[in-house]
């Protein structure tokens, strides 16, 4: 089966139109996901763990994000075993967001793929961007951070909350701060 056209431009870093019908479709699909995610109850893990094998592009084991959570298409998200979210993430996965194993995240970390053009030309033509989002194994997300699009976040780095991760950061250092950058090795 051949990719949308409009789709194929998101993954590949390209403008696209995101009011395409086909993914608007996705995105509403992923909506209904997330409020059924969001629904559930501490009493109900094997619902909770049904609901995201529906809507990630993968699930490791022992993966658990606290409610609320909310993402753009959940089906370009993908993560490793023993993946935490606390409260409060969003993902806006209009390109792969790829988080690795024993990755931890304090409340209110935002991943945002999505992007728009700076040309204001283009962006009022309803083009939107995304770029991919990659976070190494063994990574620690302070709550409160944000982490733009196109950043590779280094296996075994700690990120300090509140940070603004706009450029990538290298394994096994701590880094914080707006703009975030390196503090210290990680030891």
């Amino acid at each position: 089966m051949d990719m949308n056209p409009e789709k194929a431009l998101m993954l590949a870093g390209e403008p696209y139109l995101a009011y395409e019908p086909s993914l608007v479709a996705e995105r509403q699909a992923a909506r209904r996901l997330t409020r059924l995610y969001n629904a559930t109850t501490e009493e109900e893990p094997d619902r909770r763990r049904e609901i995201l094998a529906e809507l990630l592009g993968h699930v490791g084991e022992g993966c658990f994000i606290e409610t609320p959570f909310r993402c753009d298409y959940g089906s370009l998200i993908r993560v490793g075993d023993n993946f935490y979210a606390n409260f409060g993430c969003v993902i806006l996965d209009c390109n792969l967001v790829t988080i690795g194993r024993d990755v931890k995240f304090g409340p209110g970390v935002h991943i945002y793929a999505a992007t728009h053009p700076t040309n204001p030309e283009v962006r009022n033509s309803g083009r939107e961007l995304a770029f991919p989002v990659t976070i190494g194994d063994g990574v620690w997300v302070g709550g409160g951070t944000i982490i733009l699009p196109g950043v590779t976040i280094g296996d075994g780095s700690t990120i300090g909350a509140g940070s603004v991760v706009a450029k990538s950061i290298p394994p096994r250092v701590v880094a914080a701060g707006v703009p975030c950058r390196v503090i210290r090795d990680a030891g």
